[in-house]
């Protein structure tokens, strides 16, 4: 029925362009077509449409042969756990598609990650269908949705918020891969545009198609992959996906790119973008080897994270700007695309600084903090003075720590805690320190403040606000991570049936 397939596709999110018509109209079966025909006449030229529908037929055959190429780039294997990073877009439509055919083969387990961003009428819509087709096809479909923004980059912060929900479904579901759908095109792009903003070798050199993160990978098969063939893939395949108007608009950095810059490098050569994957390519092997370098000379200048700026400055004047981009990939991670040239220099100039004391604030209420011979990074208190999160089995903590459950472990530290689940009222949570918290030291008789606490162990005052505390839905502190131990905690010859590590 028509009206099932306009449902499945719905007319009013995608933008009215004659490729979406093509798309439209070879989802349909043959009765349908007529009737969609007629319906449109009247707004489009139906030669222009039935060329678009001839070009896309004759282009999807060739991707068609291709499809399994996905795994020529990288190596599936056997019961792999994999969440999708899917917007419901054409190029994560169609990822999602090439594991559905392999999903077979390898016994893939498929979860289907999507944020609603929350900026146009149409994102419910897209959430609820992206919903079904995963009903339909059995996938484990995870979403949220960005209530509100800060008055940060708006591109920036969606980003940051959209990879930390990726993180958490990953740790969640115990995941082996997060897979996107970044392309050839959107590579070209990102090397263009650090280019133009200024970066170092690791930056020029765009994106990898393997990230390593510390319990899992970040993995972009389709890098080899242009924009149109992945149209034509979903053309010849009849894969539904939505267009994201905002994506056409001008307004942004990245679509003038694809709009002005990429169409011209492509009229000089069809094949550029395999050009673009050599160029990253040579560039990340040069910065491996500097990495090790760099990673040295690090080492000799930190100490926690905190920068020695006397050290520092004994360091040749390249190896500098290469410490200070490997101390913000530190702060930040896989978000190092937020820091350009112009915030390396402006972090140059305020550590050259004959001042003892001085701030700067970079991307994501960051601030930098100069203090006599130290340099350090850290949140704005305002912008995460507090948080609270319910422990099942992994939490990522905003003081660049992580609790963990674990099944075993011969340790016996204030990083590990062992509890009876019979004692304490679950959820756990972990919490940011109160005014007035105390807990109950095992061993001893009474109470103690977290203050003094943190006093005795000597804690710096910064570091206090993001700590740790554990405690049970009552309210009572079960554990003080890597400081003490409450009342609650077992030992190894006590009966007990959660371990938690904190690292």
């Amino acid at each position: 029925m028509l009206e099932k397939s306009i449902c499945i596709l719905k007319m009013e999110s995608l933008f009215y362009g004659y490729r979406e018509i093509a798309f439209l109209f070879l989802f349909l079966d043959r009765y349908d077509r007529m009737f969609f025909i007629s319906q449109i006449s009247e707004i489009y030229d139906i030669m222009l449409v039935v060329l678009c529908i001839f070009r896309y037929n004759r282009g999807g055959e060739k991707m068609k042969k291709d499809v399994l190429k996905i795994e020529e780039v990288f190596p599936f294997e056997n019961g792999m756990r994999i969440v999708i990073g899917c917007s419901g877009g054409p190029d994560s439509m169609a990822l999602f598609d090439m594991l559905l055919k392999i999903r077979r083969k390898y016994q893939l387990s498929l979860i289907c990650a999507h944020v609603n961003h929350n900026l146009r009428k149409e994102s419910i819509e897209e959430e609820a269908y992206l919903r079904e087709f995963c009903k339909e096809h059995q996938v484990v479909y995870q979403t949220m949705t960005i209530e509100k923004y800060g008055e940060d980059n708006f591109h920036n912060e969606a980003r940051t918020i959209r990879y930390h929900f990726f993180e958490d479904v990953v740790h969640h579901y115990q995941a082996d891969i997060l897979m996107t759908a970044h392309h050839a095109d959107d590579l070209m792009e990102t090397i263009l545009m650090r280019i133009t903003r200024g970066s170092n070798l690791r930056g020029y050199s765009g994106f990898h198609l393997v990230v390593q993160k510390s319990d899992y990978k970040i993995v972009r098969p389709l890098i080899h992959f242009t924009k149109k063939e992945l149209e034509d893939y979903n053309l010849s395949h009849h894969v539904p996906y939505f267009i994201d108007r905002s994506n056409l608009s001008s307004k942004y950095t990245r679509n003038r790119y694809r709009r002005e810059v990429l169409p011209f490098l492509k009229k000089e050569d069809i094949h550029v973008h395999e050009k673009f994957l050599k160029f990253s390519e040579v560039l990340m092997n040069a910065n491996t080897y500097l990495e090790k370098e760099v990673l040295k000379a690090y080492q000799r200048v930190t100490y926690e994270g905190e920068l020695s700026i006397s050290l520092f400055l004994k360091e040749d004047k390249f190896i500098q700007r290469e410490i200070l981009y490997l101390l913000l990939a530190k702060f930040y991670q896989d978000d190092l695309i937020l820091v350009s040239d112009r915030h390396i220099d402006l972090l140059y100039r305020l550590i050259t600084s004959k001042r003892a004391n001085l701030t700067y604030n970079l991307p994501n209420e960051v601030v930098v903090v100069k203090s006599y011979d130290v340099c350090y990074l850290e949140r704005k208190p305002d912008f995460l003075s507090t948080y609270e999160i319910e422990f099942e089995s992994f939490a990522d903590l905003p003081n660049g720590h992580v609790i963990e459950k674990i099944a075993d472990t011969p340790e016996n530290s204030n990083f590990i805690c062992r509890l009876d689940s019979r004692e304490v009222q679950l959820p756990l949570i972990i919490r940011t320190r109160k005014i007035g918290d105390k807990m109950t030291i095992k061993g001893l008789n009474g109470t103690k403040k977290l203050k003094d606490i943190f006093i005795n162990s000597k804690v710096d005052a910064k570091k206090r606000e993001f700590w740790p505390v554990v405690v049970d839905a009552s309210g009572k502190i079960v554990w003080l991570p890597g400081l003490k131990k409450s009342k609650f905690n077992k030992t190894k010859s006590e009966s007990y049936d959660i371990i938690m590590k904190y690292r």
